[in-house]
C-alpha cells in the first residue's frame, strides 16, 4: 500500500533537499520524493502543510534502564518518550543491571517490543569492571552497534588500545566516557557555583585528560573513536586539532551543554546535576563554536532517567543525569537555530545524518528503500515544559517551566504514525 506525506517542507541534510515536497511510502519504506503538483496515488497519511518533515532523529547515546532499573525507565516507556521527541532510532548504553556484556542480554534488548528502533551498545569490559574485554564478536553478532563502558571510564590505556583494534575488526563504534578516574570525584563544575555552594568541584581536566588519551590511541591504532558528551572548551580544542591532523575522531555533545551553565546549580535543584557537569559560559560558547565548525559531529541526549526519590536525596547525594528525549529538538531550535548559530539544516544534520553514519545504521537519511522514519514538527510553535506532560517514567529535567520553540507533531516509524 502506498501512503503519502504531503505539502511539508522537507529537509534532508544528507541529500541537501530543503524545499516543499511530498514523500511516498510503500511497505514501510521510502518509495519516492515528489515535488508539488503531483496527485497522490495512494492514501494521504499526513497533510504536513506548515510543518518541517525531516528524517527521524537518531540519538546515539541514551539510557533505557532495562534490565534491572525499570523503576526509572523501561524500553516501552523510554521508546515512547523518544518518539514524542521525534527520535526514530536510538542507541542505548549498556550500564544496566546487569550490564549488557553478553549476546543474550544484547538480544533481549534488541528484540524487546518498542515504539522506535533500538540499537544497543555492549560493554567494553565484562561487568564494566575494566579488567577483561567483552567478547566483541559475539556482541556484534547479537545486534550490538557499538561498545562502551559509559558511566565508568576505562582506566587502562592498554585495554582501550586493544578495544579500538578489536572493535575495528567487527565494525563496532567505540564510544568513550572521558573521565580521568582519579580526578572524577565531585558534585558540580569546579567554579564559582561550587565554591558558593561549598561542594567539591570537578575540574575540566578530568574530561580533557581522557579526551587527549583517546586521541593518542586513535592515532597509534589507526582506529576510529567516538567521544561522548563533551562539555569543555579544552575538549573542543583537542578534537578540533585531532580532526585537522586527519584522525578518525568523532564527538557528540548534549543540549544542556550549549544551553545551560553551572549558575543554574545555585538553585540546589538536583535536576541540574549531571556528569559531565554543566560548565561555564565560556565553555558553552566553545561548544556552540564546535557545532558550527564541524568539530562536534552529533547532538545526543544522554537521556538518563532517575526516580524522584533518588533525585530527592539532596543535591550532593542525588545521582547524576537528566532526561532529554522530549526536549532535545526544541532546545536545539531555541538555543542554536533561533539565535542564528546554525541553520535548520545544519542543526538537523547533527541529529540525523551524522549519528546514523557514525553508528553505521540505516537511519538519518531520506533515500529510496530506506525505512520510512520521519519527524514532522512546527519550528515556530512555543510551548512550556511541564512535568505532567512528560511521557518518560522519570521527570528529572532542568527545563521544567522553560518556554521552548519547536513542537513535534508526528513521529513516523516504518511508515506508521507512532501514537
Amino acid at each position: 500500500m502506498r501512503v503519502w506525506i504531503q505539502n511539508g517542507w522537507v529537509i534532508d541534510p544528507a541529500s541537501g533537499i530543503n524545499s516543499i515536497a511530498d514523500i511516498v511510502i510503500e511497505n514501510g519504506k521510502i518509495a519516492d520524493i515528489k515535488y508539488p503538483g503531483k496527485e497522490p496515488d495512494g492514501e494521504v497519511l499526513v497533510d504536513a502543510r506548515g510543518l518541517i518533515v525531516a528524517p527521524g532523529l537518531v540519538d546515539m547515546h541514551c539510557h533505557l534502564r532495562e534490565p534491572g532499573q525499570t523503576h526509572k525507565e523501561d524500553i516501552a516507556s523510554g521508546t515512547k518518550s523518544a518518539a514524542k521527541g521525534g527520535f526514530t532510532s536510538i542507541a542505548c548504553m549498556p550500564n544496566t543491571t546487569p550490564p549488557l556484556d553478553t549476546p543474550e542480554l544484547i538480544a533481549q534488548v534488541k528484540n524487546a517490543p518498542a515504539s522506535v528502533h533500538v540499537h544497543p551498545f555492549g560493554t567494553i569490559t565484562r561487568g564494566m569492571k575494566g579488567d577483561e574485554m567483552s567478547n566483541l564478536a559475539a556482541l556484534k553478532e547479537a545486534g550490538a552497534v557499538g561498545v562502551s563502558d559509559d558511566g565508568l571510564p576505562v582506566a587502562s590505556a592498554k585495554m582501550m588500545h586493544d578495544t579500538l583494534l578489536e572493535a575495528k575488526k567487527h565494525g563496532l563504534t567505540v564510544t568513550s566516557h572521558c573521565e580521568e578516574p582519579t580526578m572524577k570525584h565531585g558534585v558540580i563544575h569546579d567554579g564559582i557555583a561550587a565554591k558558593r555552594l561549598g561542594v567539591q568541584g570537578i575540574s575540566p581536566a578530568a574530561e580533557e585528560c581522557m579526551v587527549a588519551r583517546e586521541i593518542v590511541l586513535a592515532s597509534v591504532t589507526d582506529s576510529p573513536v567516538h567521544i561522548a558528551h563533551i562539555s569543555t572548551r579544552g575538549s573542543v580544542e583537542l578534537i578540533r586539532d585531532a580532526k585537522a591532523r586527519g584522525l578518525n575522531v568523532t564527538a557528540e555533545t548534549c543540549p544542556h551543554y550549549f544551553s545551560l551553565t553551572d549558575e543554574v546549580c545555585m538553585s540546589r535543584n538536583a535536576n541540574t546535576k549531571m556528569n559531565p557537569p554543566l560548565r561555564t559560559a565560556d565553555d558553552v560558547r566553545a561548544i556552540i563554536e564546535g557545532l558550527k565548525d564541524g568539530t562536534i559531529d552529533a547532538i545526543a541526549t544522554d537521556h538518563a532517567p532517575h526516580h524522584a526519590d533518588e533525585k530527592g536525596k539532596g543535591f550532593s547525594a542525588a545521582p547524576n543525569g537528566i532526561i532529554g528525549f522530549e526536549t532535545a529538538l526544541a532546545v536545539a531550535i531555541t538555543y542554536l537555530v533561533k539565535p542564528g548559530h546554525l541553520s535548520m539544516l545544519e542543526m538537523l544534520r547533527k541529529f540525523t545524518q551524522n549519528p546514523g553514519e557514525i553508528l553505521g545504521i540505516p537511519a538519518g537519511k531520506m533515500v529510496e528503500g530506506a525505512p520510512a522514519d520521519f519527524v514532522l514538527f512546527d519550528p515556530m510553535e512555543a510551548w512550556e515544559v511541564k512535568a505532567e506532560e512528560i511521557v518518560s517514567k522519570s521527570k528529572n529535567t532542568p527545563y521544567l517551566g522553560y518556554r521552548l520553540y519547536g513542537k513535534v507533531r508526528y513521529t513516523v516509524v516504518d511508515g506508521k504514525i507512532v501514537e
